[in-house]
């Protein structure tokens, strides 16, 4: 394989936290004649692969759109295999080899048991590791997170712990079910949709976006170091000018 990118890739200034939302499952399998679920199995596969290439490369936070609380709207039997494939594949042996922790994101209690039992364990058993962060944003939607943090925000002023002229920008990020990691840097799109999809909309208020047509079960090595090159040769100015950002 040509690892031109790879080798273009400035390693001291990886993004801290790249955030991807995984398109195309479906639409590969249909191009080759094959129900969406063998799609699905082809893209736990790729899951596998650039969670491991990024932990190579140093990322901190790599959160994965899995599954949106739109899903739970597709026919029954494929949301079905979907649970039953999340379980297969989350790999706690890949985790520990490569010191990677996991956490999850999202309305759980929506999940079936078994599921639920399953995430939980792994959250557990790879808590101590000091590597990346592999987070699952699962039965998730930027809506749903949102409206439970001023649900919660609401409620602490009601028991007035919390006066509303102190609320912030700040008081709101640690009312989100990602108040445990910082902001997305890159947020990649495979498939070649170009939309959020109610994906981190509040998290990524000022991230790198990154649109690609390649569908998520061939989104290898090489289409990840390519997004991270496109991403290095922007200048992020956070609503400053580019003076401002060269002092």
């Amino acid at each position: 394989m040509n690892m031109q990118y790879k080798e273009q890739i400035d390693k001291t200034r990886i993004p801290a936290h790249i955030a991807i939302i995984m398109d195309g499952n479906g639409r590969w399998a249909k191009q080759r004649g094959e129900v969406r679920s063998v799609g699905h199995q082809a893209g736990a596969e790729t899951v596998h692969v650039i969670a491991e290439t990024a932990a190579r490369l140093g990322v901190k936070y790599l959160t994965l759109y899995t599954f949106s609380t739109e899903n739970w709207n597709r026919p029954a039997e494929e949301v079905a295999a979907l649970m039953g494939l999340l379980m297969n594949s989350i790999e706690e042996e890949t985790l520990m080899k490569n010191n990677i922790s996991f956490r999850v994101i999202g309305d759980m209690e929506r999940l079936p048991e078994d599921v639920r039992a399953c995430l939980q364990q792994c959250i557990e058993h790879t808590s101590q590791n000091t590597g990346m962060c592999l987070v699952l944003a699962l039965s998730y939607s930027s809506q749903w997170e949102i409206t439970e943090a001023v649900k919660q925000i609401a409620q602490e002023a009601v028991d007035k712990k919390i006066d509303i002229c102190q609320i912030t920008d700040e008081t709101i990020s640690q009312h989100l079910t990602t108040h445990f990691m910082p902001n997305p840097d890159l947020l990649i799109r495979t498939g070649g949709e170009i939309r959020l999809s109610n994906y981190l909309l509040w998290q990524c208020a000022y991230s790198e976006l990154y649109f690609c047509d390649t569908f998520w079960p061939d989104f290898k090595e090489e289409e990840f170091y390519k997004a991270i090159c496109d991403y290095q040769h922007r200048e992020r100015r956070f609503g400053k000018t580019s003076e401002q950002i060269l002092k």
